[in-house]
């Protein structure tokens, strides 16, 4: 019978050869499961004689000591697919984890900019600048199509419908969506490509958003120049990219967009993840009702 310590190496190697995990999620897993066996060790158990009560206790046993139920819910994931790859590998009959609920995770209102301090925001950047030409069709294609920060640096030139004004990005889990981008965001892109970007392309990039020396813009890059923009504007609420993609659905709630619409627009898999920005608009959806329902008065 394998010892623990056997068993996680098997699986660590088992992540690192056929999981396309990022380095930082793989050091985290290693990390946890290391703290499980140094459990099971001083408990004196083997491997077949772990039991859903006895991986209850060491995540007891881990809250008690500070872990966050976030972290509770990464360490509760690492333990069962690595029971579960065990079951498949036969070294087990069962998955003691099976059973086991995550902790469930307190859910936070996400920040979201007013439209005048949006307004002020977009219209922070020197656009008789290349520079500041580039951060303002960043910010205003981000805050057309409320993209996530990994979808806006991602986007490439061929991603660009130029004469339709729409965007092709690929969100979560490779999935694919077709969004528009009005007007304002549509000219700043255009002529970002006419007069910017031509001169930064030294290495025939397939990227959109470059830097001045040719390579493609990274998320903390993006961070930092809203973070920038933000202060210039008189923006002193704490806030980075993806607070603009809060606003863009907040705004689009509080006009009377349909929740279906916003999720297809959002890329959210689920319905649930996208009614969070029904709280952010209560006293607006309080005003409607109030003016449109028969009896809202």
């Amino acid at each position: 019978m394998l010892s623990i310590d056997q068993a996680i190496d098997q699986y660590l190697l088992h992540l690192r050869a056929e999981r396309n995990l990022s380095p930082h999620t793989l050091s985290s897993y290693s990390g946890d499961l290391v703290s499980f066996a140094r459990f099971i060790e001083k408990r004196g158990l083997d491997i077949d004689q772990i039991d859903g009560k006895v991986i209850e206790e060491f995540i007891h046993l881990r809250a008690k000591e500070g872990l966050s139920p976030r972290s509770q819910r990464r360490l509760l994931s690492a333990l069962r697919g690595c029971f579960s790859f065990l079951v498949e590998e036969g070294e087990l009959k069962h998955n003691p984890v099976a059973s086991i609920d995550s902790p469930k995770l307190p859910k936070h209102l996400p920040r979201f900019l007013s439209v005048d301090e949006v307004m002020a925001l977009l219209s922070a950047p020197d656009e008789g600048t290349p520079r500041g030409l580039r951060d303002a069709a960043m910010l205003h294609t981000m805050y057309a199509a409320g993209l996530r920060v990994s979808e806006l640096v991602s986007l490439g030139v061929s991603d660009v419908d130029w004469e339709g004004g729409f965007i092709k990005v690929r969100g979560k889990g490779g999935k694919q969506r077709i969004l528009p981008i009005g007007l304002h965001a549509r000219h700043r892109l255009d002529a970002y490509r006419k007069k910017v970007r031509p001169n930064w392309d030294k290495r025939e990039s397939p990227l959109l958003f470059l830097t001045e020396r040719g390579s493609g813009m990274t998320r903390q890059a993006f961070f930092a120049i809203v973070r920038r923009y933000a202060l210039q504007a008189g923006i002193t609420k704490d806030i980075s990219p993806h607070t603009l993609r809060h606003s863009f659905a907040t705004h689009l709630l509080e006009r009377g967009a349909d929740l279906r619409v916003i999720q297809t627009l959002l890329g959210h898999s689920d319905l649930s993840t996208t009614q969070v920005y029904t709280h952010l608009a209560i006293p607006h959806l309080a005003a409607m009702h109030a003016t449109y329902h028969p009896r809202g008065q």
